[in-house]
């Protein structure tokens, strides 16, 4: 497995700094939007029935990475294959996470109260947990790759990552929550068609990447695909069977499950691109075509999911906990 992947640690995606600029623009944007639907009654919500919300955070911020290092532990794969798998775990869910769990009746309140929590604790945890579990997983692969091997020099700076994040997530959520909070009439006009563009730009972003490396894609899918697939089932996975662990009621494991399988692969994307984080002479290709394409899958399996649960009746009320 690991002599096969190595071959994409030489794959240089196509993207532009002004392409990246834009990135980071439409990141922002999408998480502006999200936030719009976020109200302070939501972190009251949680504060008050705090047991699915953190269960949530748990599943997202803790077992996530921990379980995604055992799987990078058995599967031993490049080491920038295995960064990219933890960087992708590091970060907070996805923007579309919201829609998905509406989608298979979930609990929205829930849903959107814990994209409020995690979004905010991910300018911290992201760079925490990316630093964390990526240096315990470089000091075992050195240790049994031996001395000198060319991970060594691979120093991430973690100010500027937190920097990153907290200008990518923090600001933009921050000025969704006041809006929602003090313009009301205002947000209710314009959350619906910014949360549509925001979805519209993201899927643009994410075709205008494959297209512009589609021989790259095309090339080296078949070594990520199945990599990608079991790590989101994975995600899916640890979402679900935690919720089922401390019984929260199903309409909350659902919800629970696609916050932790649906990730924001698009601020990896963006902090991997960032040469003040990962110095450009470093050879990360399999980082950017493992966050790229989990990017695409996480949209198929999420729906796929939310379609079959949507046909599936609770057969317990939808309450926070039980």
């Amino acid at each position: 497995m690991r002599e096969a992947l190595e071959v994409l640690d030489n794959v240089r995606l196509n993207f532009s700094q002004s392409g990246l600029f834009a990135l980071n623009v439409t990141i922002a944007f999408i998480m502006f939007g999200v936030a719009l639907d976020i109200k302070l009654q939501h972190f009251k919500d949680v504060i008050m029935k705090p047991k699915s919300a953190l269960v949530g955070v748990l599943s997202q911020f803790l077992l996530l990475p921990l379980v995604t290092l055992a799987f990078i532990l058995i599967l031993n794969p490049t080491p920038t294959v295995a960064l990219g798998m933890i960087l992708i775990a590091s970060c907070p869910g996805g923007n579309i996470s919201n829609f998905m769990s509406a989608l298979a009746k979930g609990n929205v309140a829930l849903s959107v109260s814990l994209t409020a929590v995690a979004t905010l604790a991910a300018t911290f945890m992201t760079p925490v947990n990316f630093a964390i579990w990526g240096k315990i997983y470089l000091n075992q692969y050195n240790a049994s790759a031996g001395a000198g091997n060319y991970l060594v020099p691979i120093e991430i700076d973690f100010f500027q990552m937190v920097q990153t994040v907290v200008v990518l997530l923090g600001i933009p959520v921050v000025l969704g929550v006041l809006f929602s909070q003090y313009l009301p009439r205002f947000t209710a006009r314009i959350k619906k068609p910014i949360r549509q563009l925001s979805i519209i730009i993201f899927i643009a972003f994410v075709v205008i990447l494959l297209s512009a490396n589609f021989d790259h894609f095309m090339k080296f899918i078949h070594l990520v695909f199945i990599i990608v697939l079991i790590h989101n089932a994975i995600a899916l996975g640890t979402g679900f069977s935690i919720s089922t662990l401390f019984r929260l009621p199903r309409v909350d494991r659902r919800t629970i499950s696609l916050e932790t399988g649906i990730q924001n692969s698009g601020l990896a994307l963006v902090l991997m691109f960032n040469p003040k984080i990962f110095p450009p002479e470093l050879e990360l290709g399999g980082m950017t075509i493992i966050a790229a394409w989990w990017g695409v899958w996480h949209i198929i399996s999420g729906l796929a999911i939310s379609t079959i649960w949507s046909k599936k009746p609770l057969t317990q009320p939808a309450t926070s906990n039980g």
